[in-house]
Order: C-alpha cells, then structure tokens, then sequence
C-alpha cells in the first residue's frame, strides 16, 4: 500500500505557499509506506472455479455478434458556428466524478490524515489537471447510521460494529480524523466532498457531521445528502420508516432536518447545505417528490436536487434475491444508445424543474448494476463505452454530475480498487474501465466550465456528440459499440462546419488531433488504452499513465471545406477541433510517486475489513442488501471488526516530486 508523506518540503516541492498548504491536526507530520509485496493475482484459474474477490473475477463474456447489415459506414454531421438548436445548458468539466461507499473510505483514501494513499492522489490529479477540480462523494447506505466519535483505538478512523438488522447494515463509527484526512487530499488535488446526514434517527438529527464538515473541510465542502434513497425506506426488510412512508413524510422529516439545522448556533452556513431527495425511483418517481413542494418549501436550505439510478441490480446471484440475472444474456442491452436514451427519460422532467429552479441536478449515486455489477460486464471495456455514452446523455438532458460508485473488493464495477491490505502479495491498484470513462468525459469537457453537448446520434450502434463552448464546435465524442476485427463495422464520421447550404462561412479546421480509447473487444477486461497509455491490468496501477501518448493528427479537405475521422470497432474517439480544445488537457502534471516501502510487511488488517458495503462480498461472504428489489440496490457488510491495525514501522523515507508528460 502507497502512502504520501505530507511534510513542508512537499509544499516547496509543488510551489504551494504556506496558506496554500496545510497539515491539519491532530496529526503534525504526515508519513508513507508501502507494503512490501513482489507478487500479484495473475487471474489463470479459470472464471468458473474462481472463489476469490470480485474485484479480480477473470470472468470474460462473449462479445455481441456485429450487426447485419454493418453499421453505416460513411454518417455525415453538419456543424454550425455560433451554436445549434438543441445544446444543453452549460456543463462543468468535472462533470464525471466518484461516489465512494462511506464505510470503505479508509481503505480507498488512506490509513489517516497522515497516511493518504497515493494512488488515490494520483487519480484524483488525473482529472484535477485536466479540468480543475474533481467532485467525491463519501456516504451511501453506511453513512446512513454513521455516528461521528473524538477517538476510536489505535488510530482508527473508521470501524464497523456487528450488523443487528435484517438487511446486514453494520453500524459505523468514524472519527474527525477522516476529514482532516479529506481535508489533505484536497489540498493537493483540490478534490471537493459531499457528505451525507444519517438519516435513520430524526429525534433529533444527528447534526454533528454538518457541524464539523464545515469546520474541517471549509470550502472544500459541496453539500449535505440529507437521505438516502429514502422511496425504499419503509421497503421490506429495510423498514427504518413505518410502512407506508412517502414523499410527504420525507418532505415532514426535511422540514425537521431544516428547523434543527436552523438553530444550531455551530452551524454557520446554513443555506445551500443539502441535497435531496436521492431517491432511486423505483418506488417514487421524482414527481412525486416536486408535487409535495418540498423544493419551494425549504429552498434557501437547498444545494442540489438528486437521483441515485443502476440500470440492472444483481441482488439475485449475489444474494439469492430475486430472478439471477445472466451477465451474457444483457451484454448486448449496454451496448446501444437506447441504452443512455431510456435510462435518462424519466429525468428529462425533473432536469427541467431543477433548472427552473435554480439548483444543481445530480445523478449522485450510478454504475452499471447495483449488488456489485456483473461478471465480466462491469469490468468489460463494453462498461467503459456505456459509461461514456451515459455520462454525455445526463450531460446532454442538463444533468449537472454524475458520480460513479466505487465498492470494495467486492465489487464488479469499481472505478478503482486498492489492493486488499491484509494480503501483502497485493501490492498495487486495479485502475477499472469506468475510470477511463471518467478520465475521456473530463477532456471532452475541458476546464472552461461552458461547454454545452448535443446528441447528434444517426445509429445506435454508433453514437456521436458534440461539444460546443461559448459558440465554437471544440470537440467530437465518436462511438462504436460493435466488436468485429475483420473491418467490416468500422466507419468514419465526415463533418463540416458551415460551408454549403447553410449560409454560413466554411470553418472546417484544416486539420484536427484524435484520441482513441482503445481495446480488442468490448468483453476485453484488461489492456485498455486511452491514446496509447494505460493504467494497466490487476495489481499494476500507481494511479498513473503509462506509455507514450499518441494523439493523432488527421489533415482535413479544406476545398471541400470537410474533415473524416475513422472510428474502429470497437473505440471511442474523441475529436478535437481546435489546438486550444487539446492544449487545455494537456498540461503537465504533477503526480505521487511510490518509491517508498518499509523494511518488512508491518500491515495487519483483520479480513473483515474488507467485507464492504454496497453489494460486495467480504472475505466471509456474508450477505445482506440495503436496497432489496430495487435497481440502485446497496448492499452491506455484516461482519464486525474484531481486529486492529498494527501501525507501520516506517524504516526508510524516499520520497521525490515526478512531472508527467502531457497526455
């Protein structure tokens, strides 16, 4: 395991000034280690008889046959300058961000607000670089019982105690010290946080988190959930409400939330605080919500209007929930524009309202199925091209975020996994396709924070946006879903900007840059490429890409005032049609190097540790679910942690700053 060391020679190192950079108490001095390991998971057993974390399942599907007839294979797209009909309102380009399950935050972003883990840094920087900022949510079902304490043992910032409900949600306690620890990596990757109220006692609220978030974290805070999917919460077994729980009731416990937060002299910002309704409607739509007036009732209270949406749960396999779903037989439902079109629809309504409103409309929790994902899917470059195709939908229909889930070991989906720290052959991160995912949507927005999409799709097999900012056509975002090696499905995109029949100037550019994200199939589970660099396979991340960039230059037909663009099967393809468009991503970045170990493995965390929430498997395998029957299902850990961490003999500190080349 990676840690940075936050010393003040760091601050000199990046060029940060004293009020720039801050180590904030309790901890004085931060150190690092790693633990030692030489050896990783190589995936050779076979997917049937492997029994060991999901996060590793070398299960891979059977790509979709191509379609006959092929794709299209010439699709013409006539750009405008000035703008189109149809461009959405002005998206920000940390558009794309993460939603980390409270109860696996230490292990995701670092032992304490001494230790942060590195590769978390690094991926985090990532996105920082390219647009500015990057948006992290902490909380979900855990944070829901979650009850802040001064001191926990041994330095623990996070425990979890024994589950004694039926759904197997373990209480959480959890120290200051975990936004000390947020509260550092911010200062290095200017991440900014949501949190969330637990919601499960309402006499009174437990405010204490809202009153020390904002002590900690400053203006590094965003917002408050205040519920968490609270349409399933009188939903059998979950039932912390009586049954028959609905919008009006949430609307009365809100009303409560907001008078207690109105008195409480400690809470100093009291307007644009929280977030709701976080509903994964299935059981309420969103309507049902805004027709309570719950939005206009407590409006000065409120940061952002939210949803939380999976399009399929695997509850069934996971936890013999339900019909089990076969990853196989809804490979292909991914791989189509319906797929974005459809899981966006009952949104359009309520993205209207939000704007109307005045307020940020979040998709706050999403991934490709709840109960952890799928087999061979989740992981799938497949995932990595639907997560991209829904990032630019919600975008296109005046979504204002999305924050893709990250579980545990557990999990199919993960954007990106630590390595399990009870096990010392595991020495580095898995980097998942979602994050690739997140790592193109950050460049195709870039940092102007203006950029307004359009679905231009002609084919469903092959999606196309483009991005405008402030009038000006800056990028493409080409897809193709289809895997067929022989050629026959690839095509190419010819566009023009004005020329012809619209009685515009031709400004077609005379050459444009491509970047390709790249793999041999959609059910491929490694050797991703995003233009030539990668993250790696299991066990090879230190949050850093690897390789050489390769970005290539197509010379455009400036007689013809036209520019083509080939688009492989399967690639994404994103287009950037000025030199300004690709000089904005392209800057160097600072990252964290792991160059530092410690002399032997000192690391112990009991297995139960990594028995996390959200659908995923701990290494006892317990079972439980947050959210049963729901497609934003969550479920959680039941085992208690009944062992401590031994603290790091740190023998050695080596630690150096490294600039990475533009990407």
């Amino acid at each position: 395991m990676h840690f940075l060391p936050v010393l003040s020679l760091l601050a000199a190192t990046i060029g940060l000034t004293t009020a720039q950079y801050t180590v904030y108490q309790p901890h004085q001095q931060v150190i690092f280690g790693n633990v030692n390991s030489t050896q990783s998971l190589t995936g050779t057993a076979a997917a049937a008889l492997y029994t060991g974390a999901a996060a590793y399942d070398p299960t891979v599907l059977q790509a979709p046959p191509p379609p006959v007839p092929p794709v299209p294979t010439n699709q013409f797209i006539q750009l405008y300058s000035g703008g189109m009909n149809g461009l959405s309102a002005p998206v920000k380009g940390n558009f794309a961000g993460f939603s980390i399950e409270m109860s696996v935050a230490a292990h995701v972003l670092g032992k304490n607000s001494s230790l942060l883990q590195v590769s978390f840094l690094n991926l985090m920087a990532n996105i920082k670089d390219r647009v500015g900022s990057v948006q992290v949510r902490i909380g979900g079902n855990t944070q829901e019982t979650a009850q802040l304490v001064p001191y926990l043992p041994n330095g623990t910032i996070i425990s979890k105690g024994v589950a004694n409900n039926p759904i197997g949600t373990p209480p959480l306690v959890f120290t200051p010290d975990l936004l000390y620890l947020m509260n550092n990596i911010s200062s290095l990757t200017n991440t900014r946080w949501y949190l969330g109220v637990p919601f499960f006692n309402t006499t009174p609220f437990d405010d204490t988190i809202i009153v020390q978030g904002q002590q900690i974290l400053g203006s590094n805070l965003l917002a408050f959930q205040a519920g968490n999917e609270p349409d399933l919460y009188a939903k059998p077994p979950r039932t912390n409400r009586p049954l028959g729980y609905g919008p009006l009731n949430y609307m009365s416990d809100i009303g409560m939330l907001v008078n207690q937060i109105n008195q409480n002299n400690w809470i100093t910002q009291k307007n644009n605080l929280l977030v709701i309704p976080s509903i994964s409607a299935t059981v309420w739509t969103p309507e049902d919500v805004w027709n309570t007036g719950i939005v206009g009732s407590v409006s000065n209270s409120l940061y952002a209007l939210a949803v939380e949406r999976y399009p399929n749960d695997n509850c069934g396999a996971r936890l013999g929930l339900g019909v089990t779903i076969n990853p196989q037989d809804i490979f292909a439902s991914y791989l189509t524009h319906n797929a974005s079109v459809n899981l966006v629809a009952p949104y359009v309504n309520s993205s209207q309202f939000a704007m109307a409103n005045n307020k940020p409309f979040l998709m706050f929790e999403t991934n490709t199925a709840s109960c952890s994902g799928f087999p061979g899917l989740s992981d799938s470059f497949g995932a990595a091209l639907w997560a991209l195709d829904w990032s630019f939908m919600m975008a296109y229909q005046n979504f204002t975020a999305a924050l893709f889930h990250v579980g545990g070991q557990g999990a199919y989906y993960n954007p990106f996994t630590p390595p399990p720290t009870n096990q010392s052959t595991f020495r580095q991160w898995t980097v998942g396709p979602i994050y690739y995912s997140t790592l193109a949507m950050a460049e195709a927005l870039g940092p102007s924070n203006a950029s307004r999409v359009l679905d231009l799709t002609q084919n469903l097999l092959t999606p196309i946006y483009v991005v405008y900012e402030n009038g000006t056509p800056t990028k493409l975002a080409l897809f193709n879903f289809v895997t067929d090696p022989s050629g026959a499905n690839d095509y190419t995109v010819t566009f023009a900007v004005g020329g012809g029949t619209t009685g515009q100037p031709g400004a077609t550019p005379s050459s444009v840059q491509v970047k390709y994200l790249t793999a041999s199939s959609v059910s491929s589970t490694g050797n991703f490429s995003w233009a030539g660099q990668t993250f790696g396979n299991n066990f090879e991340s230190d949050g850093r890409l690897q390789g050489t960039s390769n970005i290539q230059t197509v010379n455009c037909n400036t007689q013809a005032n036209t520019c083509s663009i080939k688009v492989s099967a399967p690639s994404f393809a994103l287009v950037f049609l000025t030199t300004a468009s690709l000089q904005d991503v392209s800057t160097s970045t600072l990252t964290f190097p792991t160059t530092v170990t410690t002399a032997r493995n000192t690391v112990y965390i009991n297995p139960s540790v990594l028995a996390n929430s959200n659908g995923d498997y701990g290494f006892q395998n317990k079972k439980g679910t947050t959210s049963i029957g729901s497609s934003s299902d969550a479920r959680s850990l039941r085992q208690a942690l009944s062992g401590s961490i031994a603290l790091i003999s740190i023998v050695a500190i080596v630690f150096t700053f490294l600039n990475r080349l533009p990407s």
